[in-house]
């Protein structure tokens, strides 16, 4: 553990390189985290993910949580692994594998957002099994209706295979439905998250992005999102906090986008230890709200 403090702790990925310092790639936010009075601990994200959860926490001192993770994304079903190693340290986490999946994975945050994100449907896949049957597809897109839709799994899309991985025209094309699912699963491949969604498709203004970050049910900042970096200017948190605050869960995040008719919409929510916070960004806000945070 790097450094003492009363305050909530942060658990960061190491360098893979140099495994005794944070991964550069959090720099800053280490030094934000500090600057906030929070406890450093680092985690081997390459070990947890290749099944060694006791080795991945080897380097956290025991009897020395609760810590918010904050590093690269990881399965659920590793993250309740890290959660449980942890545990034999005498370490807890702030947010608990049932709210990480809950936050990580669309499934779990879909009911409470209904009403501000574009229609969805899911069914679970595993990894590496063949996608539905062109049937399976239409009946599962069946409440959608007719019009443009997207495919994506439980976590994330293939965006930038657009066409071939993601859009499809119009979503009672069974033929065209089918030949997305199928390219996007097999581009996933054991990387498929839960499962597979269909979204129906909202246009939305090029570049009207924005992430906001909740901390207990407080939106406490909001930046760009980090794949179209910018001024963002978005009214008050107030049509979000409510469907933040039934969701229940400690630290989340928000993405919205501007639709063509003016309207912001929750395109994602996602939890906000593996949220990328744009360059640029007040993390010192951020992790000034999280130290601080009621450790219960």
């Amino acid at each position: 553990m790097i450094g003492t403090s009363g305050r909530n702790g942060f658990l960061f990925c190491s360098d893979p390189l140099r495994p005794a310092r944070p991964d550069p790639q959090f720099a800053g936010e280490v030094e934000a985290a500090r600057a906030a009075g929070g406890r450093i601990a680092l985690l081997d994200h390459d070990a947890l993910l290749a099944g060694d959860p006791a080795g991945a926490v080897a380097r956290v001192a025991r009897d020395s949580g609760p810590y918010w993770y904050r590093g690269w994304m990881i399965p659920s079903a590793r993250y309740a692994e890290l959660e449980a190693a942890l545990g034999t340290r005498g370490c807890t986490l702030l947010t608990d594998a049932a709210g990480y999946r809950r936050a990580h994975e669309l499934p779990g945050w879909y009911e409470e957002f209904a009403a501000l994100t574009p229609r969805s449907v899911w069914c679970p896949v595993a990894p590496g099994a063949p996608p539905p049957t062109a049937d399976e597809l239409a009946r599962l897109a069946a409440p959608l209706g007719p019009g443009p839709g997207i495919v994506k799994d439980f976590v994330k899309s293939r965006k930038h295979e657009w066409h071939e991985a993601c859009y499809v025209p119009d979503l009672v094309d069974r033929e065209r439905l089918a030949s997305v699912v199928g390219r996007f699963m097999e581009l996933q491949g054991s990387f498929l998250a839960g499962g597979l969604v269909v979204r129906s498709f909202e246009p939305f203004v090029a570049g009207g992005e924005a992430r906001v970050w909740w901390v207990d049910g407080e939106a406490v900042l909001v930046t760009a999102h980090p794949d179209t970096p910018g001024p963002v200017s978005v009214p008050g948190a107030a049509p979000w906090r409510e469907a933040v605050g039934r969701l229940g869960l400690r630290w989340v995040t928000t993405d919205l986008a501007l639709r063509e008719d003016a309207v912001w919409r929750v395109v994602e929510v996602g939890d906000g230890q593996v949220s990328g916070l744009p360059a640029g960004a007040e993390a010192e806000v951020l992790f000034a709200a999280l130290a601080g945070a009621d450790p219960r």
